[in-house]
């Protein structure tokens, strides 16, 4: 496993490629007409805003994680990397700014459907439980607490955004009518399968995944393929075994490798003497925050990869 470097990358600036786009967190190039760099980089964006300042490390981090992931479930479905070097398609001066945390990819159509898989109760699911007993249409047994394990994972896609947007909860049913019946069905069974096998091999290591979000891509063949990033903290909500016992018991969050400590430090910031009202920009996070943010990340690639 390679040390994160010390510098951090806030916005790549490519010149030898055509930018494609930028993500809350990737830059995305085009290679050709059938190929694209994914460049992570060290962006952190809570409550749908990008904050102003990077997480050192942060996207080699994602980037070696989610290749693990791609590795352990290619047997379970196909994903878009090529295996081609990313370093093969930059300048030399270009090189050191993707090494590490790029990946290059095969160009797919998009599916605009966000698919969630929940194994606990956790965040918005947990607030929609309470109001509802159920969570995006899905319902569940009475009784449940904050951060309990629900008898089988569930599947309770989103719509995609635009940038700056928030992705809208939306039923199985509504993803039918975007994408048809059997479409919708093959990513909802693929992405369960998906979970469960990660799961198991997560909590091996002792490790949790309350939830996560797949993204799914058609190739020119027509092939249903996994695309972008998978199960990475940004993705993800990972949860130490240690401590999750008592959480439960307690009826709190467990303590999490994902981006949980900036938005907890974020509901209690200020701005001009009032609560931050999660539009940008954002308050300035403080260097402690960053530091902890990233050895949350780093501590999460390690467990996983040790």
């Amino acid at each position: 496993m390679t040390q994160p470097s010390s510098t951090a990358l806030h916005t790549s600036a490519l010149t030898s490629l055509p930018l494609l786009a930028r993500g809350k967190v990737r830059d995305n190039y085009a290679v050709g007409d059938d190929r694209i760099l994914m460049v992570a980089s060290d962006r952190l964006s809570a409550f749908d805003v990008i904050m102003g300042e990077p997480i050192p490390g942060k996207g080699e981090l994602l980037t070696q994680m989610a290749l693990f992931w791609f590795d352990k479930l290619g047997h379970i479905c196909p994903n878009h990397l090529t295996g081609d070097a990313p370093e093969s398609v930059v300048s030399p001066e270009e090189a050191p700014q993707i090494r590490g945390r790029s990946m290059l990819v095969q160009r797919l159509k998009p599916i605009p459907v966000e698919a969630v898989v929940r194994g606990y109760l956790a965040g918005s699911g947990w607030k929609e439980y309470q109001e509802s007993r159920s969570v995006c249409g899905v319902p569940l047994p009475e009784g449940l607490t904050n951060a309990a394990k629900l008898p089988e994972p569930i599947y309770t896609p989103a719509a995609k955004a635009a940038m700056g947007e928030h992705d809208e909860n939306i039923t199985f049913e509504r993803t039918v009518e975007m994408i048809g019946l059997d479409l919708a069905t093959r990513i909802r069974n693929l992405s369960i399968a998906i979970y469960k096998a990660a799961a198991e091999i997560a909590l091996a290591k002792g490790m949790i995944i309350a939830d996560t979000k797949f993204e799914f891509g058609l190739a020119p063949d027509g092939a249903l393929v996994l695309m972008d990033e998978v199960l990475t903290p940004d993705s993800s909500r990972y949860w130490p075994v240690e401590g999750y016992a008592e959480a439960l018991a307690k009826g709190e969050n467990p303590p999490s490798y994902d981006k949980q400590f900036v938005r907890d430090w974020l509901e209690q910031a200020q701005v001009n003497g009032k609560p931050w009202d999660k539009t940008a920009p954002s308050p300035r996070l403080p260097q402690a925050v960053i530091e902890k943010t990233a050895a949350k990340y780093r501590e999460a690639l390690e467990r996983l990869t040790s």
